[in-house]
């Protein structure tokens, strides 16, 4: 607790004066800090696709912004294919080791403590990002592999330079980054936290930056790396699983997307492994049945979103796991009856005393016990829209912050495992989120693409946040499809969501003005730092061409750029 409340001090930062949406009317990429969006955009400027961009984004990530994504992570991609209008969903999860058990985080029978499990080689999963984007590009790409990780490499060799944001993480987490000789070395130059704009080179990255674009994602996952890793991995004080095997044998998933009307529009976004999907068209499919002609600010839209968001959460909690290990009700949690059922649970001025999963059709398996809360970290978030049409919505992370906080070739490894249940079972029935053999871990990434009446993308979004990531999804979407607010303004709005059974207000902003109403109402609330990190575009179409709309998180390093 002490940690969470040094973070949020240290990033309780006011809010910049609204911004406005940037504009193109070809292509545009929104990422979360400039070097990923210029290196994104100067794909596209070469005749990239939208997934060329999205490579190159993702590699400079790796370099600017190490604490949320790399490439010792994961990544979950929605792609719109405009030649051949087909939408998929890339599946690019880690995985658990071969020899995963249940009990990975039980210590004499209980839970582990969060940072004892996360930190080290105990919760690193099989890296996905990279073999999973190399599977896109195969199927989409127009730019050679190799050109697309030239920008990374070039600033990891010039080195780049450090933000207060990053400067304050670092800061923050020094005590654990010292363990590792590696990120102590990286991060911690002379013994003390590298300072807000300093100049950072990371030689060892553009190395492995270098033999990824010249051999691929095997660069990765076979040979002398993969061995450091698994290495790294097993020969930690508190070591993992994790085996040269399991690296050789991920293989990433092309999967449907799950999508919902809303409005007049259609929202599709990422199927399981990932909860945020589900959720986030579960939250939609609730708030359809009110009139949500209201304040965006106001006590009534806070009262709403809070609400679809409880009811979401608690299904989320019990049915929603990887679905190639468990009967997951994936028809059923989405099926418009079954949604005016749990919106009919949703009173305008009282709160449900106690959210309850609840019976969807299409049941399989065993009975299942809803898992308890536990945290979630991270990530990183990319919306790109490339001149002929193709979209890209894309989610990355490592979890925690700086991942396991263990350094190999100039970048972190994951602590993904932890986003498993930590208990395998409750009062006798199992989890769906349990840990298992090369099960991926449920996830909350949720990226969105909105599709209007002639089937063509309106809108696309995403976030990082951990599983509050579901609700800045939800909010930004009412507010951009109900409320007709413009990218900017939609990420920009004082965030409100539900975190499983509770409520949370952003502090510093007009949302914790609402505490004491909510309260009133049977909420239970908690007025906190909000670090969402929120890209969306909007795609308009009209007589005069095409008009893409850009809006980036104020509360990041993030920027929107086309032209």
């Amino acid at each position: 607790m002490a940690r969470l409340i040094l973070l949020l001090l240290c990033l309780a930062l006011p809010l910049p004066a609204q911004a406005q949406a940037q504009s193109a009317q070809r292509r545009m990429v929104v990422a979360a800090h400039p070097l990923a969006a210029e290196a994104g955009l100067a794909m596209l400027q070469a005749g990239g696709a939208a997934i060329d961009a999205a490579i190159a984004a993702q590699a400079m990530l790796s370099l600017v912004e190490p604490q949320a994504s790399g490439l010792g992570g994961g990544a979950l991609m929605l792609h719109w294919d405009a030649a051949a209008r087909r939408l998929a969903a890339w599946d690019g999860r880690e995985t658990a080791p071969a020899a995963a058990p249940p009990t990975l985080f039980l210590k004499d029978g209980q839970p582990m403590a969060f940072l004892e499990a996360a930190v080290g080689g105990r919760a690193v999963g099989v890296p996905g990002a990279i073999r999973m984007l190399e599977a896109a590009h195969r199927a989409h790409g127009q730019l050679p592999w190799a050109t697309l990780f030239t920008p990374a490499i070039a600033a990891a060799e010039a080195g780049f330079t450090v933000s207060p944001r990053l400067a304050a993480l670092v800061g923050l987490d020094a005590e654990r980054l010292r363990r590792d000789p590696a990120a102590r070395g990286y991060f911690l130059p002379d013994g003390k936290p590298v300072a807000e704009g300093a100049r950072l080179r990371n030689p060892a990255l553009a190395a492995t930056l270098r033999a990824i674009a010249e051999q691929g994602a095997d660069a990765l996952h076979r040979g002398p790396i993969a061995a450091e890793i698994a290495g790294a991995v097993r020969g930690h004080a508190n070591p993992g699983l994790l085996t040269t095997d399991d690296l050789a044998g991920y293989a990433p998933v092309r999967r449907d997307a799950v999508c919902g009307p809303y409005r007049g529009f259609t929202v599709c976004s990422m199927p399981p492994p990932s909860s945020g999907g589900v959720a986030v068209l579960q939250i939609l499919g609730v708030l359809a049945h009110q009139d949500l002609q209201i304040d965006p600010r106001g006590l009534d839209a806070a009262h709403l979103l809070a609400e679809a968001g409880r009811i979401a959460f608690a299904d989320r909690n019990r049915y929603l796991a990887d679905i190639d290990h468990v009967a997951v009700p994936l028809r059923g949690l989405l099926d418009p009856g079954y949604l005016t059922l749990r919106a009919q649970l949703l009173d305008r001025d009282h709160a449900i005393a106690v959210p309850r999963p609840g019976n969807p059709p299409w049941q399989g398996g065993v009975p299942l016990a809803s898992q308890p809360p536990q945290p979630e970290n991270g990530t990183s978030h990319l919306s790109i829209v490339d001149a002929a049409g193709n979209v890209v919505a894309l989610t990355t992370t490592i979890e925690d912050l700086f991942g396991a906080r263990v350094m190999v070739r100039g970048f972190l490894l994951n602590n993904e495992l932890t986003d498993f249940s930590f208990v395998p079972e409750v009062d006798g029935r199992p989890v769906a989120n349990r840990v298992g053999p090369a099960k991926r871990p449920r996830s909350s990434m949720s990226p969105s693409i909105v599709f209007g009446a002639d089937g063509l993308p309106v809108a696309v979004v995403g976030s990082a946040g951990g599983s509050r990531i579901i609700g800045h999804v939800a909010q930004t979407l009412v507010a951009m499809l109900d409320w007709g607010l413009d990218p900017q303004a939609a990420v920009s709005l004082p965030r409100i969501g539900a975190l499983n059974a509770g409520v949370e207000l952003e502090a510093g902003t007009a949302a914790a003005a609402l505490a004491p109403a909510l309260e009133a109402r049977g909420f239970p609330v908690e007025v906190r730092v909000m670090n969402s990190g929120l890209h969306a575009i909007r795609i308009q179409r009209g007589p005069d061409g095409l008009r893409l709309l850009g809006g980036a998180d104020p509360r990041r390093d993030g920027i929107a750029l086309g032209d």
